[in-house]
């Protein structure tokens, strides 16, 4: 496959760049287009515009194309090079805050598939005589990708690419077929997520990369689409329409009782919502629908859910089955 323009042109900037750091001395426009593939293959009027076009995107960029003569008699002959001392980067020092966080980096990716891009870059600094091992254990602070979408939708995202693959909703038996312009890959609590644009639905969307079903198939050219500038990939993972996602949760709590469930907890607001004797009303803020009620289902009765009713109903089931389980009927064997 033939590659893309603006492939074309980074291969073509890359090789002007070499061919300008790789002589002592100016070169000439003819000497230029020698060196480079893609201008040979030119005429000569394509040529002097691409080349125009080009110096000004080097410079822009930062890079220091000078203009000399090459001969003092015929002033009309100019010549180019790349001047390698301000070309060159200083030397790079971290503080230690920064030597720290760049070693707690590293180990929070070891236990992922990007562990061997981690690792080569820990040697680079290490041979550079930088030590940025992670001080003290980290083991919590791992992040797993194991799930078989992480790589190919990393690379659609950073190609951006459109995609489709399967796609199992919460609790559903179909699996149904996306369509993604993927934005972003987000970690949220431990789990994995892409938010992109969903063409055949037509709208933005999160999903969650456990439930990516088969293969993750590319169905468009890279460069395609752009992602917007004002992206907040988590906001849109919190809204996503999957009620386990999060939400808000308002309980009645024991006075008394429940000290770390009111640490992260709010006065409830609005009325309509009376307490039992004894209750303080409060409302918290959950990312998923079961850890909420699995925490909730260990305060036994010094907690009452009040909404949502999805929220209580998975509380009450949890009660139910835990004292069917210590019952003398259901210890039997």
């Amino acid at each position: 496959m033939p590659p893309t323009p603006a492939a074309a042109k980074t291969e073509r900037l890359l090789n002007l760049v070499l061919a300008l750091l790789a002589t002592r001395r100016p070169l000439t426009k003819g000497q230029i287009r020698r060196d480079v593939p893609q201008y040979e293959q030119s005429d000569d009027a394509a040529f002097d515009r691409m080349f125009e076009r080009d110096k000004d995107e080097l410079r822009d960029l930062g890079i220091p194309l000078v203009t000399e003569h090459i001969d003092t008699f015929f002033l009309d002959e100019p010549g180019y090079r790349i001047d390698r001392r301000a070309y060159a980067l200083p030397p790079i020092s971290f503080s230690a805050e920064e030597i720290g966080v760049l070693g707690l980096a590293s180990q929070t990716w070891s236990a992922s598939a990007l562990a061997p891009k981690a690792a080569a870059a820990l040697r680079k600094l290490a041979a550079a005589g930088v030590d940025a091992q992670a001080p003290g254990p980290g083991g919590d602070l791992a992040v797993g990708t194991s799930e078989p979408a992480f790589e190919p939708l990393r690379a659609a995202v950073m190609s951006r690419t459109e995609v489709t693959f399967g796609y199992r909703k919460a609790g559903a038996d179909e699996v149904s077929c996306r369509r993604l312009r993927p934005w972003r890959l987000q970690a949220w609590h431990g789990r994995w997520y892409v938010t992109g644009f969903d063409v055949d639905r037509g709208e933005p969307r999160s999903f969650r990369l456990e439930r990516v079903h088969g293969e993750v198939r590319r169905a468009g050219r890279p460069g395609a689409y752009e992602i917007p500038g004002d992206l907040d990939a988590l906001a849109m993972i919190r809204r996503s329409a999957d009620p386990a996602a999060g939400g808000l949760a308002r309980v009645h709590v024991a006075r008394g009782a429940g000290f770390d469930l009111r640490r992260r907890a709010r006065p409830a607001e609005g009325a309509g919502t009376s307490a039992p004797p004894g209750f303080d009303t409060v409302d918290i803020e959950y990312d998923e629908l079961e850890r909420l009620a699995g925490e909730l289902a260990g305060y036994g009765p010094d907690v009452i859910v009040h909404a949502p009713e999805r929220l209580r109903d998975y509380v009450i089931a949890l009660l139910r089955g835990a004292a069917g389980a210590h019952s003398p009927e259901g210890a039997r064997p």
